[in-house]
């Protein structure tokens, strides 16, 4: 059959405020915590939760962790985000139409999306920039983009990426970027990945498997194959086996926990213990991200090491992610080829 027109490429990240400033991150606070897929309590419940108690109270606060991420260009996950599709559209070539889009706020996926439909594309390839999945991340971006292509009378060809946390040459990258530092001169090496209330692995195991035994992420497989933590736990698995660390160098733990019910271990739990211990100098891994947040910059960068100084360590160093790496392009452009990491 004869092809007419091109394949667009939607990259999707989380989102950003449009500018650090309160009423910016309030919107942008709102659209992403009313998001069902990211607080999954009733439509009531969620609102008033989200509207009443959270957003007013977390507005101000995280403006001005905002502030501190800024720079002059602007939000680092939007900036690197921009460079890397326009990089990911040189290395596809004219046969490829590549935008970027944010769940949460600008860009959005419904621009997104409009503008690769009125360019004639005859498929589009939703990408996803998470390795792992998680129906907060990933599940909620293809939920979105079936949302939107529903109202349209005419759908191309979709193909979604689920996930890519055992892919390659990410980990190459990762290994790559760690061996700017000397390993063996840290106490413990601690791989972070977002945190996620359990409640969210329970309901996406259809295997009664989750949470049944304190090793049940250890391993992957078709009984736990979309579950996030599993996934995690994979490519920490995938990073040491190349870098041939032993099973007492390293900890797989999960930041950004909002109460005790979430995936555990915790990374600021692990920090302290790790100082308990007389650890001094600690190198912390962020697979979970491929730029430059509030997670990684401020979070790792800033509070973990206050926090690390507190209970008596002297350094945690943090790799960098992969922002604008012309590896990561490459590899985004790759991923994009390969049908086996994507569903239609």
């Amino acid at each position: 059959m004869k092809h007419f027109g091109k394949i667009g490429v939607l990259l999707v990240n989380l989102g950003t405020p449009d500018n650090p400033k309160r009423p910016a991150v309030y919107r942008y606070l709102k659209q992403f915590l009313l998001d069902p897929r990211v607080i999954d309590y009733p439509w009531l419940p969620r609102n008033l939760l989200v509207r009443g108690l959270i957003i007013p109270f977390r507005a101000g606060k995280s403006a001005k962790l905002y502030q501190q991420l800024w720079t002059q260009e602007g939000s680092p996950l939007k900036v690197y985000g921009e460079r890397v599709a326009v990089g990911v559209q040189q290395e596809l070539g004219e046969e490829y139409e590549v935008v970027l889009a944010m769940r949460y706020q600008n860009p959005s996926i419904e621009n997104g999306i409009r503008t690769l439909l009125d360019r004639g594309v005859r498929e589009i390839v939703v990408f996803p920039m998470f390795p792992q999945y998680a129906s907060a991340s990933t599940g909620s971006v293809h939920d979105e983009v079936m949302r939107l292509l529903r109202k349209e009378q005419t759908i191309p060809n979709v193909r979604f990426i689920n996930s890519f946390y055992d892919y390659e040459p990410l980990i190459d990258l990762f290994i790559s970027n760690a061996q700017q530092f000397d390993l063996e001169s840290y106490d413990h090496i601690i791989f972070s990945y977002h945190g996620l209330p359990q409640r969210h692995l329970i309901k996406g195991d259809r295997n009664n498997h989750c949470l049944q035994s304190g090793d049940c992420c250890q391993t992957i497989g078709v009984h736990n194959q979309f579950c996030y933590s599993a996934q995690c736990h994979a490519t920490t698995a995938a990073i040491v086996a190349k870098l041939q660390l032993t099973p007492d160098q390293y900890t797989t733990t999960f930041q950004s926990r909002l109460n005790d019910k979430w995936v555990k271990p915790f990374t600021d739990d692990v920090i302290e213990e790790m100082a308990a211990k007389g650890a001094k100098r600690l190198l912390i891994f962020s697979p979970a991200f491929v730029a430059d947040c509030l997670e990684t910059v401020i979070e790792l960068g800033v509070e973990y090491q206050e926090d690390f100084e507190k209970f008596g360590g002297d350094k945690v160093d943090y790799v960098p992610s992969l922002n604008d790496d012309p590896r990561w392009i490459k590899a985004v452009a790759d991923l994009v080829k390969k049908p086996e990491y994507s569903t239609s």
